[in-house]
């Protein structure tokens, strides 16, 4: 009779294994419904959208509220705004993190604790809104201007952090390795750091993606002109102009019957616009995130555990 190995890994049953599935199965609809239920719902007839008479697939196809949204050529201009701003804070945040993580890590640098301290700082302490305004268009000059958005988007002092904490669990060696064979400082982080902490630089990444493609407080602080303004912000100044041209045309349902038929399908129109603008707004992230997905998994879990 052979001794059982108490380090044996044992499976689990083919039930609970099946329960398991399922619970995931569930789990993974009630997250991707909502997202199929906006796109079905957005090129639905108007009435079965408004009534919310849609649940798996669309009733009729309807294309008008699509088509409002191309033939306007001011998103596009937002549109590449938006792709500006994403792009420009992604790869600015993963420069900034980086650069200055690394010294923050090494061994020689003086007085690391102390800048780690005022690291800390503003994580919990801001001058609030009103002192940012004054220093970005008094002393700055950055009002109606692109760097207004930029410049506060390429620094967090919550993902420097992140990144130090990373860093700081590769191995000593390999930087003193890199040293004797010659690489500086530019050298080690380019060629050792940065290709090893892959999954919390795609972590990075993608939240400063998203939370830039998403962001429109700030621009309608500091971006009064539209040729400037992002995506967002510019949706939802047309979805209230759309709200209020539908509001006044149901006032005038009084009228004519040729009247009423239009303020409907203004109504319906304005209705159905709402989701027409979320599949627009995030298509693109929805195309980048597969991508990413697997380093950013690795990268939560990391921090997770290192932080």
């Amino acid at each position: 009779m052979s001794k059982r190995n108490p380090n044996h890994i044992k499976n689990g049953s083919s039930v609970a294994t099946a329960i398991v599935h399922i619970i995931l199965v569930i789990l993974a609809l009630i997250c991707i419904y909502p997202v199929w239920y906006v796109i079905i719902i957005s090129v639905s007839e108007p009435i079965a959208a408004r009534t919310m008479d849609v649940f798996l697939l669309p009733k009729g196809f309807y294309f008008g509220s699509y088509a409002q949204v191309v033939e306007d050529s001011t998103i596009w201009i937002t549109y590449g705004n938006t792709i500006i701003y994403a792009f420009t804070c992604t790869v600015g945040m993963l420069i900034v993190c980086a650069m200055a993580a690394y010294p923050l890590t090494s061994p020689y640098m003086r007085g690391k604790r102390l800048m780690s301290f005022f690291i800390l700082i503003p994580m919990y302490f801001s001058g609030g809104l009103i002192p940012q305004f004054i220093l970005m268009s008094n002393y700055l000059h950055l009002y109606d201007t692109r760097w207004a958005i930029i410049f506060p988007g390429i620094v967090s002092m919550w993902y420097i952090i992140l990144v130090r904490t990373f860093f700081m669990s590769i191995d000593e060696a390999l930087r003193e390795s890199a040293r004797i064979d010659g690489a500086n400082n530019y050298q080690i982080l380019l060629h050792v750091y940065v290709p090893t902490s892959k999954p919390i630089m795609a972590v990075i990444a993608i939240y400063t993606l998203v939370a830039q493609w998403n962001s429109w407080y700030a621009a309608m602080i500091y971006l009064p002109s539209v040729d400037k303004q992002p995506l967002q912000l510019y949706l939802r100044r047309m979805l209230i102009l759309q709200e209020k041209v539908a509001q006044q045309q149901n006032g005038t349902q009084g009228g004519t019957s040729e009247d009423g038929e239009a303020a409907m399908l203004a109504a319906l129109s304005a209705e159905q616009l709402r989701y027409t603008m979320i599949v627009v707004a995030t298509l693109p992230i929805m195309l980048v995130y597969p991508f990413l997905q697997k380093y950013f998994v690795k990268g939560v879990m990391v921090g997770s555990l290192k932080g």
